[in-house]
């Protein structure tokens, strides 16, 4: 089959605009397999099968595998990507936070935001032959900042060329989730500072109007006002550290049976409001972030995870980074609201 005479060579990592699995499917597109043994394989996953060598599992091959000829050392990167991205995507609350996800081949972003004045909100009346009320969409006057985030690999060659994929794939794993908790707490700090663009988020404080009760404590009636906060967006997300985390889950409110069935039952913990809670450590203590998912932020991605690929292939294993760009940026700045206990 096609995937069995193409030829690999470290350019396929430097083609613009693509990534390198990108360039393999060009050359050997995966709608060719259907209705074969090979049908739901991507062809990255067909070049493994070409050189014999299993990444996964009880048997999976040793490292050293990859470097059994010159082609076969081309595929070596991209499977440190792929077991990194999967890291990142383990356990990762982002999906839960961002309304829109937004990749460019650039380091220099401006996004835009609509007029949010009252007046603007307001659906008029619209007499015969008059104008229709517009809402205006503008760009930010300062650009999104991206940040870039990465862990260093730092083994010889020697060290692990013995090593089982299965295992080492472990810790590629724990770089990649190092590298999403980067990238939450800096979503968190566009939440609650804005993103450059005079858009931080209002601070609602406990024992402060509009919120009653005494500063230090939390009541199931200080979240009902939170709530009502929102208005016209909803809230339908909380996101706390630890400690504020174990403050929710003592109200009497959350220990009502149907509560308690959910969370045994899915594991998913939702608030008496309807919410759900989601814990991050990044988020200061005694803070709680309540957002409209829908609305309240953008990610910004600049491509995919970034290794150093020519050091992989060559064995030069020595301090090669894996890096991932990104930023954060407010599109409706009601949508996220912070409250203090």
């Amino acid at each position: 089959m096609g995937f069995e005479t193409i030829h690999l060579e470290k350019g396929m990592y430097r083609e613009s605009g693509k990534s390198f699995t990108q360039v393999l499917e060009s050359l050997d597109p995966s709608e060719n397999y259907t209705g074969t043994a090979l049908e739901g394989t991507d062809a990255y996953q067909r070049q493994l099968k070409r050189f014999d060598i299993r990444a996964r599992g009880a048997y999976s091959d040793a490292v050293e595998k990859f470097f059994r000829t010159s082609q076969s050392s081309v595929l070596f990167p991209e499977y440190i990507a792929r077991a990194v991205r999967q890291g990142m995507e383990e356990n990762n609350i982002l999906p839960k936070i961002t309304a829109s996800v937004s990749t460019i081949d650039s380091m220099d972003y401006r996004s835009v935001y609509a007029a949010t004045a009252e007046e603007d909100k307001l659906l008029a009346d619209v007499a015969e032959g008059a104008a229709i009320p517009a809402t205006e969409v503008k760009s930010k006057s300062n650009l999104l900042k991206l940040n870039k985030r990465g862990r260093m690999l730092v083994a010889s060659y020697e060290a692990i060329r013995f090593q089982k994929l299965d295992l080492f794939s472990v810790t590629l794993r724990q770089i990649g989730a190092y590298i999403q908790q980067m990238h939450l707490a800096d979503a968190v700090n566009v939440l609650v500072n804005g993103d450059g663009n005079d858009n931080a988020a209002e601070t609602l404080t406990i024992g402060t109007s509009p919120i009653s009760g005494t500063k230090g404590t939390l009541s199931y009636k200080q979240l009902v006002e939170f709530w009502a906060q929102f208005e016209p967006y909803t809230l339908g997300t909380f996101l706390m550290g630890s400690g504020a985390m174990l403050q929710m889950l003592s109200l009497p409110e959350l220990q009502n049976p149907a509560t308690g069935l959910n969370f045994q039952g899915t594991g998913t913990l939702t608030s008496p409001l309807g919410a759900e809670l989601l814990r991050a450590s990044c988020v200061a203590d005694g803070t709680i972030i309540g957002l409209d998912r829908r609305y309240a932020l953008e990610m910004v991605q600049a491509g995919e995870v970034s290794v150093e690929y020519d050091k992989l292939i060559d064995r030069q294993l020595e301090r090669a980074a894996i890096t991932s760009i990104s930023g954060f940026g407010k599109i409706m700045t009601p949508a996220a609201k912070v409250l203090v206990i």
